[in-house]
């Protein structure tokens, strides 16, 4: 696959992800929801890795690896899971814009990527802002709120270290395996914290939930982990991640006609924004140096 391609997809199941972990939830506690969405996606990435006859080793380099997408699988996800309670899907998706800058920040100190241009910072303030202004108008905080956004920054945080160690880690993987690795270690972790935490089985699960979670465990959990490795593997991790300032938007549209969810005029002006922010920071470089050049 393309790496373009790649992008893209990811771009369209980041964008579905919020929305059906609160659709996932319903009728059943959120614990048991996420550790049947992992029970599915380690079973399905099982049988990838045996039908393709997929190397899966657990050498050193390959268990640090696995560790640092656990930490976003199981981490990240279980912030993600408690606080998709209290806040709308498509604020999670704009908080989750936030993970470029502090992805940025950890590539430039522990990578020695591409350190932040003029150019560079001032397209991810403007797309920064553009997130701002699309939820800014009508979101307001109370008690459960804060705690739910708190916990989607923690996630951001995780998810950031994450990408960055297991950029660091080089271990040359394929996708599917470091997948499947991190889905073998999270999975028990989850087990274990649904036991611990709730361990009461759900009498029924409405059918918008259970499709919700068979979703969840093929597209986000599968294709959606395979898909963002691949990508990582193939771009820097700063880079990497601007898909999250990509996705907002489309969350927040599929919340207005999915979910009931307002969507109004700062929707697009917050687009507008976000769009030509990751437009400066991608390119801005180059065609300053090119207006330079003719200069």
């Amino acid at each position: 696959m393309q790496v373009p391609a790649a992008f893209a997809a990811v771009v369209l199941i980041w964008s579905t992800t919020p929305l059906a972990i609160q659709w996932s939830s319903e009728g059943q506690g959120y614990l048991f929801s996420v550790f049947s969405r992992m029970v599915l996606g380690t079973v399905l990435c099982l049988l990838i890795v045996k039908a393709m006859n997929i190397p899966l080793p657990w050498h050193k380099p390959a268990r640090h690896a696995y560790l640092a997408a656990a930490l976003s699988i199981y981490g990240a996800m279980l912030s993600v899971y408690w606080g998709a309670q209290f806040i709308p899907s498509g604020v999670i998706s704009v908080l989750f814009g936030l993970t470029p800058i502090v992805t940025g920040v950890l590539a430039v100190i522990c990578l020695g990527e591409s350190k932040f241009t003029p150019t560079r910072i001032t397209g991810l303030i403007l797309a920064v802002a553009g997130l701002v202004v699309v939820f800014g108008a009508d979101f307001s905080l109370n008690e459960k709120a804060t705690q739910g956004t708190c916990a989607i920054l923690l996630s951001v945080i995780l998810t950031a270290v994450s990408t960055v160690w297991l950029k660091r880690t080089n271990a040359g993987l394929s996708p599917v395996a470091v997948t499947t690795g991190a889905l073998i270690i999270s999975t028990p972790l989850y087990a274990l914290t649904w036991l611990l935490f709730d361990g009461q089985l759900p009498t029924e699960i409405p059918m918008r939930a259970l499709s919700a979670t068979v979703y969840l465990g093929a597209i986000g959990s599968v294709a959606g982990f395979i898909l963002f490795f691949y990508l990582l593997k193939n771009m820097e991790a700063s880079r990497a991640t601007l898909l999250t300032l990509i996705t907002p938007v489309l969350a927040l549209l599929l919340g207005h006609v999915l979910n009931s969810e307002r969507v109004g005029v700062e929707v697009w002006l917050g687009t507008a924004m976000i769009l030509i922010g990751l437009m400066s920071h991608e390119w801005g470089d180059i065609l300053l140096k090119k207006t330079t050049q003719r200069s």
